[in-house]
């Protein structure tokens, strides 16, 4: 299996999301639906059979325009779930945008294999896993066994924002995200 690794648009459109959904988590109001896709919708109400096929051909044009040239973007869930899959780690804010009401899924584990690993100046641990996301050890604890490329390893989250990261099934290990 291929690992996934974003692209560039896709990390776009995660990041555009986060900078708009942002400001207006604090007040939470209910999700405003795109104006595109707002007049898909809007074409139901038509009584008239030539006319509502008329506005839905109409509407439906404009929504793929508007999803070409990146100004909408339609996601499902199972590319939501890899988005948060992919920034474990990250503070980032709830996206209330993203789940329209429902419970947001929190991703508190993480498994992975370990695609490159070196010691820092310092001896600390620097491990990339699949995906590229790269874990730094932030406590002087060793490793029996060095991580190589291949290795298994379980992250999970811990209290108070604290990350520790299992490698080959040994002691746990405090770590933090850094890129």
């Amino acid at each position: 299996m291929t690992p996934f690794v974003p692209s560039r648009t896709l990390l776009l459109v995660a990041g555009g999301v986060l900078a708009f959904a942002v400001p207006s988590l604090a007040a939470d109001p209910p999700a405003k639906r795109a104006g595109v896709y707002q007049k898909v919708l809007d074409c139901r109400t038509i009584t008239d059979p030539t006319a509502r096929l008329a506005c839905y051909d109409q509407a439906a044009a404009q929504f793929e325009q508007a999803e070409t040239s990146g100004q909408v973007v339609v996601v499902d869930r199972a590319q939501m779930r890899e988005v948060r899959r992919q920034v474990f780690g990250f503070s980032v804010p709830s996206i209330s945008l993203f789940t329209r009401g429902e419970r947001e899924e929190e991703v508190n584990t993480l498994a992975s294999t370990v695609t490159a690993a070196r010691q820092d100046p310092y001896g600390k641990w620097v491990i990339t896993i699949e995906g590229g996301a790269v874990w730094k050890q932030t406590e002087t604890a060793e490793l029996v066994r060095r991580p190589k490329p291949g290795s298994k390893v379980e992250i999970r989250r811990g209290a108070l924002g604290a990350f520790f990261m299992n490698v080959d099934g040994q002691k746990a290990i405090k770590v933090e995200r850094v890129k």
